[in-house]
């Protein structure tokens, strides 16, 4: 495997949590350079070996307003 999918959102407490499509990979930070730092981290700790060498995240923002 070549590349591994992340899913970001900004949490309901403040900062930014970020979910893997497809595995068990799960982290948060308050700083999108921090979360970054967190799902490098998370992914090696959980591949061990063969790890994907390319991260590719999706940011979803929700925003709601009056019509």
């Amino acid at each position: 495997m070549n590349e591994i999918i992340f899913i970001v959102e900004e949490s309901p407490e403040g900062g930014y949590e970020a979910r893997a499509l497809g595995y068990s990979i799960f982290t948060e930070a308050d700083t999108i350079d921090k979360l970054k730092e967190n799902i490098k981290e998370s992914i090696h700790c959980h591949f061990e070996k063969d790890a994907p060498k390319l991260v590719r995240l999706h940011y979803i923002k929700e925003e709601i307003f009056a019509a």
